[in-house]
């Protein structure tokens, strides 16, 4: 307990510092008020304005063809190919693409519904993983390196010799392989693996560390064991500790499911969900996923607080080892320019099902937001319509 407790100051001693340096970058970087974001002129903020309205026109061109009953998209793919899929959460329909472009802060263009709250999808997944961040930095986790097991009231979800060497990092990653059933729905169901429920069921086992896989039942998971440090819903350390201090509206939710409820310290909580595979996962409107993605460009500090430290977008951004375009949940790295070509190898984008994006570019001092937009190669070259009003720009006029 005594190595705990000094873990945990030696954490808090580091956020103080960092938060005593982020109070001397405050002064010369523009944070938005709460309910308020400013405008500047595409010109000023060193975009071609041609250009530039050249992008937004490509967005809103190339809308998501995808169902605009989420439901029933759900059912009719994910369904279609798991053994007893079903929704266990909320969902919501959408409406129409949408999306912000944050340059130097300030905001040079918007389109579409920016102010509707929809889901986000496994942009969750960066909510989540975003808690878990926070309990280091509190010291409420030793090492992301630990066992998980031993963090948890009942460590039966981690027993055996396959699931007990299970750590922190490994669920992060994804590549924990954990084996097991959550919430009535087993681990090899989620995007099976074979074509018969025989062989899903018989899926090659790999040791912790060794295999990525995109897994929702284990995203659910670490969400369980966070809940478990935290002993509180995940929601409220969200909104405490992030959502309040960056100036987010009160409109964002974040739903469970309609059976994972536990007690905690003898009250009825919700452990929360990771995505919106099966419903469920955080609602939120554009401005709020914009106000998100800054404080990560921001390293972590928002008006001279230092929100998240540092050092855990650090290891957030660090390559995976056997899936070096992943870091943590749900950072996905363009260190092999594959995701996006034409994009920093630096870049980093926070990517959910519809496609909704979050795409963070610190060598452009850039946030954009992309919601209901066509997945897949329609991304990268949004993001180069962007850069390229940038790049075509005149010099800006002292």
């Amino acid at each position: 307990m005594h190595g705990e407790l000094m873990i945990r100051a030696h954490r808090l001693l580091g956020l103080l510092i960092l938060t005593a340096t982020a109070v001397s970058l405050a002064a010369s970087t523009y944070f938005p008020a709460r309910g308020q974001w400013e405008s500047r002129s595409a010109k000023q903020l060193g975009f071609d304005p041609k250009a530039l309205q050249a992008a937004v026109d490509f967005a809103r061109a190339h809308e998501s063809d995808q169902n605009r009953d989420t439901a029933a998209d759900l059912k009719a793919t994910f369904g279609k190919r798991e053994p007893y899929y079903r929704i266990m959460g909320p969902t919501k329909s959408w409406e129409a693409t949408c999306g912000i472009i944050i340059k130097g802060g300030y905001v040079a263009a918007t389109w579409g519904p920016v102010d509707r709250v929809d889901m986000t999808h496994s942009i969750s997944k960066t909510f989540l993983s975003t808690t878990v961040g926070l309990a280091w930095d509190y010291g409420l986790i030793s090492n992301v390196h630990d066992r998980v097991g031993p963090y948890m009231p009942d460590p039966s979800l981690f027993a055996g010799d396959h699931n007990a060497p299970i750590t922190w990092d490994h669920l992060l990653r994804q590549t924990s392989d954990w084996s097991g059933e959550l919430w009535g729905f087993p681990d090899w169901a989620d995007r099976p693996i074979g074509e018969t429920v025989e062989e899903m069921k018989n899926r090659e086992m790999h040791a912790p560390g060794t295999h990525f896989k995109y897994n929702d039942v284990r995203v659910n998971l670490l969400a369980l064991a966070a809940l478990h440090v935290w002993r509180e819903p995940l929601p409220v350390v969200l909104r405490d500790h992030v959502m309040n201090p960056i100036g987010a509206s009160s409109t964002w939710r974040w739903h469970g499911y309609e059976d994972s409820w536990i007690t905690v310290d003898g009250r009825k909580t919700q452990s929360v969900s990771g995505g919106g595979h099966f419903g469920g996962g955080v609602f939120i409107n554009a401005w709020d996923l914009a106000r998100f993605g800054y404080l990560f460009l921001q390293d972590g500090h928002w008006s001279g607080e230092q929100i998240i430290s540092s050092e855990w977008i650090a290891q957030a951004r660090t390559p995976t080892p056997v899936k070096e375009t992943y870091g943590y949940a749900n950072w996905f790295l363009n260190t092999d320019h594959q995701m996006l070509p034409n994009a920093p190898a630096t870049s980093v984008t926070f990517r959910g099902n519809g496609a909704n994006i979050i795409y963070l570019d610190w060598e452009n001092d850039l946030v954009i937001v992309m919601r209901w937009i066509q997945s897949g190669d329609t991304i990268n070259a949004f993001v180069q319509h962007v850069l390229t009003a940038i790049k075509s720009a005149d010099p800006i006029d002292e």
